[in-house]
């Protein structure tokens, strides 16, 4: 018998028995539908984290100089407590690393933080406060929608001046033109000259909640009390200088605090790789924790198929008898009843599929988390559905040519 011969007759048994084809499909469909679902949340979340989410955090061939690192993962107690030892970084240590720097890098020193905006007869709430210098806006590539930017002018003279963001302007000033208005944050009025462009959600945290100002205005006071700076970012023009110019800040840095050539660094130089590789450990978790319920549902589909098919070899008894009389060999029947299997399960694998496909995109358009379908993950799919098929009908096939055929003509 031709594999399409075999098809065909596992296809006329699904049409034939429908309802126990159904509950034959229906472990392999589950499994499935969770792996792909599961799969392309993940494979979408990397997209996202490598295109989009990286780039606006960090930025573009970035890197930022910090006490410690913003991205630690699996970081114990004992690392903790190493970073809280080590010395914050002050306005001295930022003149250093912009002095290290030749002209063809940006900088600008941020300190950051959630503080209370409010405006008259407006709920008050919550804005990402930054302060920072003039050439913040050109490191991250905010566009300005109304109004200007904050000029280094201003920043140089302490200005009260604020850029703020997209959401908190239709917030406080619904309706209205925010720019010349005033904004008080963290207690202090200042006057607001620019709206950005929005910049849109990573992973549900708005970016349009910023509040921006100079970093020598009152807010700084606000975010950082002990006169220390949050970070120093730095953006260099391409990859390969901005790798020398994070060198050079490191020896600059080192010589400063006078740290000798067996001490670690006390400070972190930390680009979007950081965040790439925090992300990765959390992919390889999400991924195995993930896929353990899809397995589950697998290996009980496997189960199934096994029962139905020696079910089906008991039932089909006489036919396995009148195909060995006439001449099918012993692989012959192996072949016929392992492609059934197979059948059942790829059509089952297709199905979950095409259900997991719709669950991921349900869940993207219902939660923040992105999805991405990955086309290895449908071939891997249609090849875990046959792997599953042939595994679980092995043992019924096995058993149904082994069956003697005059005792098999026999049976009614």
């Amino acid at each position: 018998m031709s594999f399409l011969e075999a098809v065909r007759l596992a296809l006329q048994t699904i049409r034939v028995q429908k309802l126990k084809s159904f509950f034959t499909l229906v472990g392999v469909m589950i499994g499935v539908m969770f792996l792909i679902a599961v799969v392309s949340i993940v494979e979408g979340m990397s997209d996202y984290v490598e295109n989009d989410f990286a780039a606006k955090i960090i930025g573009v061939n970035t890197f930022d100089v910090r006490r410690f690192p913003n991205f630690t993962p699996d970081e114990d107690d004992d690392q903790w407590r190493e970073y809280l030892r080590r010395p914050r970084l002050y306005r001295t240590e930022a003149d250093l690393v912009r002095g290290a720097l030749g002209p063809q890098f940006r900088t600008a020193i941020v300190a950051e933080n959630f503080m209370l905006a409010a405006v008259p007869g407006v709920r008050p709430r919550q804005v990402h406060a930054i302060a920072t210098e003039a050439s913040y806006f050109d490191i991250k590539k905010f566009g300005i929608a109304q109004g200007r930017a904050f000029a280094p002018q201003e920043v140089v003279s302490g200005a009260r001046v604020v850029v703020i963001g997209e959401e908190v302007a239709s917030h406080y000033f619904k309706g209205l033109d925010p720019v010349g208005r005033e904004l008080r944050i963290a207690g202090q009025p200042y006057q607001v000259i620019g709206v950005i462009e929005p910049q849109g959600s990573v992973f549900g945290f708005s970016l349009d909640r910023m509040a921006i100002a100079p970093h020598t205005s009152p807010l700084m006071r606000a975010i950082r009390p002990r006169g220390d700076i949050g970070y120093v970012t730095v953006q260099g023009p391409n990859r390969d200088v901005l790798m020398d110019g994070m060198e050079q800040v490191r020896e600059t840095l080192r010589g400063f605090r006078r740290l000798g050539p067996g001490q670690a660094d006390d400070f972190a130089l930390e680009t979007s790789d950081a965040a790439l590789s925090f992300f990765d450990g959390i992919k390889s978790k999400m991924m195995l924790f993930g896929t353990a319920l899809p397995a589950i549902g697998l290996i009980v589909g496997a189960l199934v198929i096994m029962n139905i098919m020696l079910v089906a070899v008991a039932e089909r008894t006489r036919e396995i008898g009148v195909r060995k009389a006439l001449g099918a060999r012993r692989k012959d029947i192996i072949a016929q009843f392992l492609v059934e299997a197979a059948t059942l399960s790829v059509i089952g694998a297709a199905i979950g599929a095409g259900l997991g496909i719709a669950l991921a995109k349900l869940i993207a358009a219902l939660t923040p988390l992105p999805a991405s379908v990955a086309p290895w993950s449908l071939v891997a799919a249609l090849l875990l559905g046959a792997g599953v098929g042939i595994t679980a009908g092995l043992y019924p096939a096995s058993r149904a040519s082994r069956l003697d055929p005059i005792a098999a003509l026999r049976q009614e």
